[in-house]
């Protein structure tokens, strides 16, 4: 499929270069907010259970966006587990109790983490790939992290 919508192949394959590193760290906190959902314990455990959900759901549709992404710059989608584990900068690390706040401490970090790779991806993908397309696509995800880092923090 020859892929024409302003973008050289270099700049297209940059770009989705860096999605996919995202598309890869999406799903690691994706796998580890359902790590909560699932094992969260103790007397808070239906709140917590609930506002997890809503997380990992939060965090599918992105997944589901950043891929779509990919494959409009004309690249595939990293999609097995083996690629995700190459390409994420996180660690499957879970946490030592299945407290709520254990739970939620670890997944804040991830979140900020996130956020913060994401704004450096921006400037980059503005100033050197010139593809403002994927750089206000990568704004509104941010958007979306920081929102849901906002929600963790509230907790503690």
């Amino acid at each position: 499929m020859n892929t024409i919508i302003g973008l050289k192949t270099p700049s297209r394959a940059k770009a989705a270069e860096m999605l996919s590193t995202v598309l890869a760290d999406e799903f690691l906190l994706y796998t580890k907010t359902l790590n909560a959902h699932w094992n969260v314990e103790g007397p808070d455990f239906h709140s917590k259970h609930l506002f997890f959900e809503g997380q990992y759901k939060a965090l599918s549709e992105e997944i589901d966006e950043i891929a779509e992404r990919i494959r409009s710059l004309g690249h595939y989608a990293p999609a097995t587990l083996e690629q995700f584990l190459k390409l994420t900068h996180f660690t499957e690390k879970s946490n030592d109790e299945n407290t709520s706040l254990g739970f939620i401490a670890s997944l804040l970090s991830d979140h900020d983490d996130l956020i913060m790779h994401l704004r450096g991806m921006i400037e980059e993908l503005t100033d050197k790939v010139k593809d403002s397309g994927t750089a206000d696509f990568l704004t509104g995800i941010m958007e979306t992290h920081e929102k849901m880092a906002w929600m963790l923090r509230a907790h503690l």
